[in-house]
């Protein structure tokens, strides 16, 4: 925990004295091997199942409803071969992101946080199949976007709990809370903890840049697609911390280029039901 200053506030703790739990090995192994375009599936498969119990998390959320396989796969080399190296990072990140919080998870702020992580995931894999981005990397930067906020609460659960709950309304105060009581935001703790856990860097700007305001050029990118899907996930209901601010769906949907803003014909409430269902099946894994 912080150290107290004189008036009885947690002090700034210093970035190396900020134990975070490490990212599961086998997890990074995985995330490295499957970059190399030249890579054998089969290596990739050895790789997961030596870890028994990461295998098995990775094969129950290739048959979870996320992916809707017509024909469940009963093995690691059936979903490896069936989902293909592209999505499965994005699997290993789901898997590892989770093992990473641990029984953190039955706290109801770690909940609500992962589960916002999940629905912006989601979305903006959906975001993606309407234009010319990788629908498994928006995933994984769906996954990974708030990643700083769990490991701020994974390392001070209590302390950042009431935080959350403290600072309701604009994600902005709740920044400048976070660097009051820690001494960097939470975007700041997620570019950390994708270093140290040498995930890819490509990662980095969503997880640093995803409070930013947005772009007026018009351009579109993953991280501007991560900011509109992160703001769509809490509108329908999925939102990071209490009393945050949201817009209506309506409103997101017009800040979208055309072909992606044709995914998405669909009322809040449905795509809510749809998401919420995605979400369960991967709790359950």
């Amino acid at each position: 925990m912080a150290a107290e200053d004189g008036r009885g506030n947690a002090a700034a703790m210093p970035w190396a004295h900020l134990r975070l739990p490490p990212f599961p090995q086998v997890a990074v192994k995985v995330l490295q091997l499957a970059r190399d375009e030249n890579v054998q599936l089969h290596h990739l498969c050895d790789l997961i199942s030596s870890d028994p119990a990461f295998a098995s998390e990775v094969l129950t959320v290739a048959n979870s409803l996320l992916y809707a396989p017509r024909y469940p796969s009963t093995s690691i080399i059936q979903a490896v071969a069936v989902l293909g190296a592209n999505t499965l990072q994005g699997m290993c990140v789901t898997v590892g992101v989770r093992a990473y919080l641990g029984k953190t998870l039955n706290l109801p702020a770690t909940r609500n946080l992962w589960r916002h992580n999940l629905a912006c995931a989601i979305v903006a894999q959906r975001l993606a199949q309407g234009g010319f981005i990788d629908k498994d990397t928006a995933f994984t930067s769906g996954i990974l976007h708030d990643v700083g906020r769990m490991g701020l609460a994974v390392v001070q659960p209590a302390a950042y709990a009431a935080l959350l709950d403290k600072h309701r309304g604009s994600p902005e105060t709740l920044l400048d809370a976070e660097r009051e009581l820690f001494g960097w935001d939470h975007c700041e703790t997620g570019r950390q903890l994708l270093s140290g856990w040498k995930l890819p860097e490509e990662f980095e700007s969503v997880v640093a840049e995803h409070h930013k305001p947005r772009r007026t050029d018009g351009s579109w990118d993953v991280p501007e697609l991560v900011k509109v899907s992160c703001a769509m996930a809490s509108t329908i209901g999925f939102v990071a911390f209490p009393g945050c601010e949201t817009r209506p769906l309506g409103e997101l949907l017009e800040m979208l280029p055309a072909r992606e803003r044709r995914v998405f014909q669909v009322d809040a409430e449905t795509l809510k039901k749809e998401i919420s269902e995605s979400i369960r099946a991967i709790e359950a894994a």
